[in-house]
């Protein structure tokens, strides 16, 4: 049975009428006029593609930061043992993975007068000491001539000695600026604790430290300062063991550290 759907009162409520009458007599399918052979493949059948499904990879938290963390820790500290216990403690810097000894600091605390070094070297490393070999030798023959022993009974007469970093680098290489930029909150922080009167700064590296700046022969024998407290560069005593004749700058050097130490505060 047809239905003529371009006669003018054809409309939606006869349309459904009639679906729902060809309901009624048991249609279950709609046929086209033309038989579909359903078993015949396209010529070319479009790829199924998946969907691509977005998975949120899982936030990792950002590394922490040495120098910051260097920082946190070091403010921590009220005095000098819980300096050491904190640097004994501190897991990023990479150095003491491969160092033998922390090298905290060797003399009196009480001393005015402040010796700061750049990095333990082996002898250092293997004695838990800075300044000892023969630079540390020739170092000590140069603190008791003016008065200074790191040994000395009386604090007024002795010396306080340490590094920029407490653990050696590998095969004594210089230390880098992200090691020294991790190292310098516990310096500064060991300076704070100790309040010597002078601080000398050993080296090119000491001097990178304290100062900012770096060329010691052009610095020494000129005053800088850390914080209030006055700051002598000179060169490394390893330095001076290689080249005898700038044994005589040191010495104006020290004589001057002498002068400013007896100065009247």
């Amino acid at each position: 049975m047809g239905i003529d759907t371009n006669t003018s009162d054809y409309d939606w409520n006869a349309a459904f009428a009639a679906l729902a009458w060809q309901v009624e007599l048991g249609v279950t399918e709609v046929m086209c006029e033309a038989a579909v052979d359903r078993y015949t493949l396209p010529e070319k059948q479009a790829p199924m593609i998946p969907k691509a499904q977005t998975v949120e990879a899982p936030t990792k938290p950002a590394p922490p930061d040495p120098a910051k963390a260097a920082q946190t820790a070091a403010a921590s500290c009220a005095d000098l043992a819980a300096l050491r216990a904190t640097l004994e403690g501190f897991e990023h810097c990479e150095l003491k993975k491969g160092a033998r000894n922390l090298v905290f600091a060797a003399g009196n605390p009480h001393a005015p007068l402040m010796v700061v070094g750049e990095a333990p070297g082996r002898d250092e490393d293997r004695e838990g000491q800075p300044f000892v070999g023969r630079s540390g030798q020739l170092l000590d023959r140069m603190l008791v001539a003016i008065g200074h022993a790191r040994d000395a009974d009386d604090p007024q007469a002795s010396a306080y000695l340490t590094n920029v970093l407490p653990w050696r680098p590998p095969g004594d290489r210089d230390p880098t600026e992200d090691e020294i930029a991790m190292m310098r909150p516990f310096l500064l922080r060991h300076i704070a604790l100790a309040n010597p009167q002078v601080i000398i700064a050993m080296g090119n590296f000491a001097c990178q430290a304290l100062l900012g700046q770096s060329g010691i022969l052009r610095m020494r024998g000129h005053w800088g300062d850390c914080g209030a407290i006055p700051v002598m560069p000179m060169t490394h005593p390893a330095y001076l063991l290689r080249n005898h004749g700038a044994k005589r700058d040191a010495w104006a050097d020290l004589l001057a550290v002498q002068a400013k130490l007896a100065a009247p505060s």
